[in-house]
């Protein structure tokens, strides 16, 4: 089987609203499932490649306050 999870993550929200895609993401981060995690990854990566480099710094800076937190 060959299951290409980047264009099957892409097609199942490409036509979300922000309110819908807010809507996954906090209801993946609240869930806590392992499978939502790759599904999480492809959103990030949709961010990361649209993000100026100031966005990305602050995203960095985000992660690792974030991280130190915990």
């Amino acid at each position: 089987m060959d299951l290409n999870l980047r264009a099957a993550v892409i097609h199942n929200i490409h036509e979300n609203t922000q309110q819908e895609l807010e809507d996954t993401i906090v209801d993946a981060i609240q869930n806590g499932e392992e499978k939502m995690l790759p599904g999480l990854g492809v959103l990030f990566e949709i961010i990361w490649n649209n993000s100026s480099e100031n966005e990305k710094k602050e995203m960095l800076q985000a992660l690792e306050g974030g991280l130190k937190k915990s």
